[in-house]
C-alpha cells in the first residue's frame, strides 16, 4: 500500500504540474466548478485507478507479473459484459469469438496446459480478474470527463486523490521501506516511466494515428510483459502458457480492433 501512495501522489502531481505549464490556467480547476463531474472524478480515483493498481499489484504479490498483466488486459471483455447487461447491447459474432477466445487462452496461462491444477494460487486469479474489472472502469467512468476537459488534468487529479485517500491508510511518510539506491530508481522509473511518461505518449500518439492503431499496439502489451518476464525475471514459460498468452492477446486484438473501427 505505501508504494500505491508513493506511485499515485507523485505521479498526480507530476501530471499537474505539467497541465499547469502546458494548458491554459483557467482549465486547471475547471472540473471542480461542477458538482456532478467532481463526484464522478473521485468515483474515478476510487473505483478505477485506485482500485485498479490495489488489485493488480496484489494479482502480482500472490502470483506473478505476467499473468496478472494478461488478466487485466481482458478489461475490453469485461467493458463488452458490461454494455450487455447495462445497456442491453447486442453481442456480436466478434464479441462471442473474442470472449471464448479470451477464456480458453486464459485458462492455458493459468493451468499450463494441466487442466487438474492452477500453475498459480487462486487467489491470484481472483485478484487478476478483480484487476481486469476496475481497468474496466479505469477506462469507462471518466470518459464524459475527458471529452469535457482534457486528460491530463483528468488523470492528475484522479492520481492525486487516489494518492491522497492512500495516505489515509499508509502515509508514505510512516515506516517507509528501507531504500536502497535501487529500490529507489526502480520506484522512479516505475513512476515517470511507467506511469508518467506512459500516459503522456498515449495522449500525444493520439494526435498522430488513428485509435486502431492505438488498440493494436495496447493489445501487444500482455505479451510484451510475458517476454520481458522471461528475459529479466528468469520467468520458465512453457508451450501451452505461450500459446495461452498469444490467443489472449489476439482475442484483445480481434474486440479493440473491432471497436475502434
Amino acid at each position: 500500500m505505501w508504494f500505491i501512495a508513493t506511485r499515485t501522489t507523485l505521479a498526480g502531481i507530476i501530471l499537474l504540474v505539467v497541465g499547469l505549464i502546458i494548458l491554459p490556467k483557467s482549465e486547471f480547476f475547471a472540473v471542480f466548478k461542477n458538482w456532478k463531474d467532481l463526484l464522478t472524478l473521485l468515483s474515478f480515483a476510487v473505483f478505477g485507478l485506485l482500485a485498479n493498481m490495489f488489485t493488480f499489484f496484489h494479482a502480482i504479490k500472490t502470483g506473478n507479473s505476467s499473468t496478472a498483466t494478461i488478466l487485466q488486459y481482458l478489461s475490453p471483455l469485461f467493458i463488452m459484459i458490461g454494455a450487455v447487461i447495462f445497456t442491453k447491447k447486442k453481442t456480436s459474432r466478434v464479441d462471442v469469438i473474442s470472449f471464448v477466445l479470451a477464456l480458453i487462452g486464459v485458462v492455458l496461462m493459468i493451468t499450463r496446459g494441466d487442466l487438474g491444477h492452477l500453475s498459480i494460487p487462486l487467489i491470484s486469479v481472483l485478484w487478476g480478474i478483480g484487476s481486469g474489472i476496475t481497468a474496466a472502469l479505469y477506462i469507462t467512468i471518466p470518459q464524459n470527463l475527458i471529452a469535457k476537459y482534457h486528460g491530463i488534468l483528468i488523470t492528475g487529479w484522479g492520481m492525486l486523490i487516489a494518492g491522497i485517500i492512500s495516505n489515509f491508510f499508509s502515509p508514505i511518510w510512516v515506516n517507509p521501506p528501507k531504500m536502497t539506491t535501487a529500490s529507489i530508481l526502480g520506484i522512479g522509473i516505475v513512476i515517470l516511466i511507467g506511469t508518467v511518461l506512459a500516459f503522456l505518449l498515449m495522449v500525444l500518439s493520439t494526435k498522430y494515428t488513428t485509435a486502431a492503431i492505438i488498440s493494436i499496439t495496447d493489445a501487444v502489451q500482455p505479451f510484451t510483459t510475458l517476454v520481458l518476464s522471461v528475459i529479466f525475471l528468469h520467468y520458465a514459460v512453457n508451450v501451452a502458457e505461450a500459446i495461452g498468452a498469444i490467443i489472449v492477446v489476439v482475442a484483445i486484438y480481434v474486440l479493440n480492433r473491432y471497436d475502434a473501427d
